[in-house]
């Protein structure tokens, strides 16, 4: 599956985006996750066998411009119905993915004529005081795969391409673009992951699909079914051996699952 890619000009040119682009047959929107994405990931690929799949990159991920006129939850919402507008598209699927989520799921509360499809897979936005949700700002390179993933072996393979964390030369890219991406995450997510999303939720339309890998350790499972309690009819799929990197985990069971929204 080739996958494209291009610099899209949004608002009127007052930023600039990188934007992915595989696949045929309806469109979907994918929105990426406080870690970002790449192009050569291969759950893009397994929507892309079903889906015309758009995955654009926020402000401050790889070389998209523009972050600092994002300044709170609701300028990355508006900003992303601006990439849809610049994209031509007209009320597509719209997915994402933690942080894309919850994004996501503020676009189909804000406007909720304008989503008819969300797919949902572990979403950031609501805060349970049972259930707190780590401080992944604060956590060291080899303390994340044990939190992101079912399998932490596979999960430090993934991160790491085969190199060490220890590796000098990892560190520093590691490093140089995390603080990059996690300055305009930290407007969204940090302290805590709540900008009052809660109180939006029953705004919500849109046919919703809730995804959630059974293992994870950063949004538990139990803020799966406080989604569910918020937005009328949505739907809950629990993945098993998956946990929050379920879209890399289990790719082709989270693919399943949005095929439910058709």
């Amino acid at each position: 599956m080739t996958v494209g890619s291009y610099l899209l000009d949004v608002a009127g040119g007052r930023r600039k985006i990188r934007v992915f682009e595989a696949g045929d047959g309806r469109p979907l929107v994918f929105l990426h996750s406080a870690g970002g994405i790449t192009e050569d990931n291969p759950f893009l690929a397994a929507l892309a066998r079903r889906w015309h799949v758009f995955t654009p990159l926020l402000p401050g991920y790889g070389d998209s411009e523009g972050a600092e006129g994002l300044r709170d939850i609701l300028d990355v919402t508006l900003h992303s119905f601006d990439v849809v507008d610049a994209l031509g598209l007209d009320r597509p699927i719209l997915v994402g993915h933690s942080m894309g989520a919850m994004i996501a799921a503020e676009m189909a509360a804000v406007a909720p004529r304008e989503v008819e499809r969300l797919g949902l897979i572990a979403p950031a936005g609501l805060w349970l005081d049972d259930h707190p949700i780590p401080d992944l700002f604060s956590k060291l390179p080899h303390e994340l795969p044990a939190l992101l993933f079912h399998d932490p072996a596979f999960g430090e393979r993934m991160m790491t391409a085969g190199a060490d964390f220890d590796d000098p030369k990892f560190l520093e890219a590691f490093i140089i673009r995390n603080t990059r991406q996690l300055a305009m995450a930290g407007k969204l997510l940090f302290p805590i992951p709540d900008r009052g999303l809660a109180e939006r939720l029953y705004r919500i339309r849109a046919k919703t699909m809730l995804i959630w890998g059974e293992s994870d350790r950063v949004i538990p499972p139990a803020y799966g079914d406080a989604f569910c309690r918020g937005i009328a009819g949505a739907e809950l799929v629990r993945i098993p051996a998956a946990g929050h990197m379920v879209i890399v985990e289990q790719p082709e069971a989270v693919v399943a699952a949005l095929a439910r929204l058709q």
